[in-house]
């Protein structure tokens, strides 16, 4: 006696509402994975979080960082001048203040360099 084993293979044909049925089903099945896999990060996140903050509260405060001293009103911090001295950049400044029509306040001057006939 011989028995045979092959198997045999039926193919199934879907229509086109039972595929789109289908991909609908697959599409919703991965948007709901995404946001599960979305909704555990969040939460390892705020584990993490809420760990980082009690491990910041328990050890000793640092030291505060020196900060710049405070600028008077309108002023727009240092100034490097190159062989000028005081009074002339003030009359710069005010000259360029004045052809531009913009207050002095407003402008910032990060140096001032005097410009011999004899270096160029």
């Amino acid at each position: 006696m011989m028995f045979s084993m092959a198997a045999s293979t039926t193919t199934k044909y879907f229509s086109v509402s039972e595929g789109l049925l289908y991909a609908l089903i697959g599409f919703v099945l991965v948007i709901v994975v995404l946001i599960v896999l979305m909704g555990f990060i969040y939460l390892l996140s705020y584990i993490v979080r809420k760990f980082s903050e009690k491990k910041k509260g328990d050890a000793a405060p640092a030291p505060a960082e020196p900060t710049a001293p405070e600028l008077a009103p309108g002023s727009s911090g240092n100034i490097k001048l190159y062989n000028v001295d005081d009074r002339t950049a003030a009359m710069v400044m005010a000259i360029v203040a004045d052809e531009l029509e913009i207050p002095l306040n407003e402008l910032r001057f990060i140096s001032i360099k005097e410009i011999n006939e004899e270096e160029k």
